[in-house]
């Protein structure tokens, strides 16, 4: 457990995974932290340098709690392509047990506070059940980040964010003006290592404490598709009459996708990205409950720059 006013140990799962390795990454520049990686035996990621890689079993327990023991802080960035609510379960158990005091659990994700989204989209739920069982072990406490979707991840997925930039096609929910919040992986990096290097204690000011058992939310950008549009009309020196842009009832591909995951077909119509994009749906965050990047510090960020970066992500894909 910590022994001073701030967290310096800190053990990131999935440190050599997309948004894990720029949490990790920006945790090792603030000075502050040491980073121990845990990771599967058979894991082939690469990991940043200068992190402490501890191998685990998931189906050993006791490998997990080794590993933990003497951690101050455990942040969890699991894939969606594997079992999450299990991970974590496992995880959230073995740091009870290595008393480790603070979690940031696998939330990067729209609001999962949000009502609406726990009753239409079972992935909140699975993050509501983390942050309960944290509570029910009652050894640590968490703070559950919410990100809003990554920006370059979901703008280079053409049936995520609705837009093929080599066929210049652009495929809108709705009427393309509905705005959600969404962060770059840089700023989710940036939030996780300023967050972590709060003290834990500091009267009036802000302190981990403060935020205990509780989400918060962080973001880059509040934007439409059509806010994305404009901006990569700006990058590609184009006009919109160059683009085929065509408009989908968000709640019909909502429907539409739930159906065909319950006959198990994936990939067709997107009942994740369409739910948040609804019309007052809550994907805007940042106008609802705010946002902790002023008392973090985050940056303002340009979102011609990431819209280039996703763009590039596409092109590579």
């Amino acid at each position: 457990m910590a022994t001073t006013n701030y967290i310096r140990k800190v053990a990131v799962v999935g440190a050599g995974g997309n948004v894990g390795r720029f949490i990790t990454e920006a945790l090792l520049k603030t000075g502050q932290h040491t980073v121990t990686a845990i990771t599967r035996a058979d894991s082939q990621s690469t990991l940043p340098d200068g992190v402490t890689p501890k191998k685990v079993d998931y189906e050993k327990p006791e490998t997990l709690v080794d590993a933990l023991r003497g951690q101050d802080a455990l942040v969890i960035t699991v894939s969606g392509r594997s079992p999450i609510q299990s991970i974590e379960e496992k995880l959230v158990r073995a740091a009870g047990e290595a008393e480790v005091p603070w979690i940031l659990p696998n939330e990067w994700s729209p609001d999962s506070a949000n009502r609406g989204f726990i009753d239409d989209v079972f992935l909140f739920g699975m993050k509501v059940a983390t942050r309960k069982l944290i509570e029910e072990v009652g050894k640590s406490s968490y703070i559950a980040v919410s990100t809003g979707f990554w920006y370059e991840y979901s703008l280079a997925i053409a049936n995520n964010y609705g837009f093929d930039f080599a066929k210049r096609t652009a495929k809108f929910y709705d009427d393309g003006n509905t705005k959600i919040s969404t962060s770059t992986w840089p700023q989710v990096g940036r939030a996780v290592a300023a967050l972590l290097s709060l003290p834990l204690e500091s009267g009036d000011k802000a302190c981990l404490t403060k935020y205990k058992n509780q989400v918060v939310y962080i973001n880059s950008f509040t934007v439409s598709q059509r806010d994305m549009l404009d901006s990569a009309l700006r990058i590609t020196g184009t006009k919109e009459e160059d683009w085929t842009v065509t408009n989908e009832d968000s709640r019909q591909v909502y429907k539409t996708g739930i159906k065909e995951m319950k006959e198990g077909k994936f990939g067709g119509a997107n009942f994740l990205y369409s739910r948040v994009f609804f019309p007052n749906g809550g994907g805007d965050f940042e106008s609802t409950k705010g946002t902790i990047n002023g008392v973090l510090g985050l940056p303002k960020e340009d979102l011609d720059e990431a819209t280039k970066r996703a763009m590039e992500r596409q092109k590579q894909a």
